[in-house]
């Protein structure tokens, strides 16, 4: 399968889904003027990825600075596909990556853990980029 990636701008964060590097991440800021029509390709690949064999384990790196509520609405449904395909068996961990004087992003990050119990999720925090 081939890799799904999306640069990021001023309001969508970077994606990079790489199957053969084994590296799922999704970095930046998520605020788009329609959050559906910009997560639905990405599901889209997300099902078909799923559908297909794959080696697992595989861990999902997100580290968003902002994310608004439409966004909000996606990573919830984001981790749902996540958490159904941990129950088929497929070894799946979420790290949440917040910045260390992001209070916001780490709580969001404990209610999506809370609301995914089905994941192996790990909250970490890190230093800010310079």
């Amino acid at each position: 399968m081939e890799r799904y990636y999306v640069a990021a701008t001023k309001s969508t964060p970077h994606i990079n889904f790489d199957p053969k590097e084994k590296t799922f991440n999704i970095v930046g800021e998520s605020f788009p003027e329609n959050a559906a029509a910009f997560y639905t390709p990405v599901f889209a690949w997300l099902k078909e990825f799923f559908d297909s064999p794959y080696d697992s384990p595989i861990v999902f790196n997100i580290e968003l600075i902002y994310f608004n509520s439409s966004s909000s609405k996606a990573l919830m449904s984001f981790f749902t596909m996540l958490e159904k395909a941990a129950a088929s068996g497929k070894e799946i961990t979420v790290n949440w990556r917040y910045h260390t004087d992001n209070d916001t992003a780490h709580e969001s990050g404990e209610e999506f853990m809370e609301d995914a119990p089905g994941l192996a999720f790990n909250i970490v925090e890190v230093e800010r980029h310079k």
